[in-house]
């Protein structure tokens, strides 16, 4: 007895014609596409220094969380223990 074959025939016709054929999806990904390979890429320096100075800012309020964080946690232990 197959578990396809039980409970649903209605829901076995819907998912048999969804139209999501998962052959086709992973043939899809090994098929060889054209493209350009003479593009040329420029990157803005701007975008790059911004990225950066916005990933310091986020990893000091990590920092600053984290010290927050333990320092909280060390008085509160230090006020349990005495």
């Amino acid at each position: 007895m197959k578990f396809a074959n039980t409970g649903f025939p209605w829901f076995n016709k819907l998912m048999k014609n969804s139209g999501f054929n998962v052959r086709d999806k992973l043939i899809e990904k090994y098929l060889v596409k054209d493209h350009p390979k003479n593009q040329s890429k420029s990157t803005n320096i701007n975008v790059l220094l911004n990225r950066v100075k916005t990933e310091k800012r986020n990893e000091s309020m990590k920092k600053l969380y984290f010290s927050a964080v333990a320092s909280t946690g060390l008085v509160l232990f230090g006020l349990l223990i005495f």
